[in-house]
């Protein structure tokens, strides 16, 4: 798995995405069924209302990602409880625009 993670502008004051790497390392969460996982861009989703998600999902395409993670801090809120209202618009977007071969994931951890 080549993933791209695309986490919440307005949480990068909180949150170095520390987490999210662990994940990753660890095979937990949305990565706990996978074996070989390589991070290829870690990015925002270019701040509210979410628009550019699509543009830096295709970026991070292009460079190679076959999976597209959606930190948990536009899907479930973490760190502060707070999750992005225009997350699903946001993953139906980023989804349309990668297409079937490309694998989405609503979380991180």
């Amino acid at each position: 798995m080549k993933v791209g993670i695309i986490r919440c502008m307005q949480t990068e004051d909180y949150c170095p995405g520390t987490t999210d790497f662990k994940m990753v390392q660890e095979h937990k969460g949305a990565f706990e069924s996978q074996e070989d996982i390589e991070i290829v861009g870690f990015i925002n989703c270019g701040g509210c209302p979410g628009k550019k998600s699509v543009l830096r999902a295709r970026k991070l395409i292009e460079r190679g990602a076959d999976t597209i993670a959606f930190a948990s801090c536009i899907t479930k809120g973490t760190p502060i409880g707070y999750p992005c209202p225009f997350k699903n618009k946001m993953i139906e977007l980023v989804r349309k625009e990668a297409g079937e071969s490309v694998n989405i994931l609503n979380h991180t951890h």
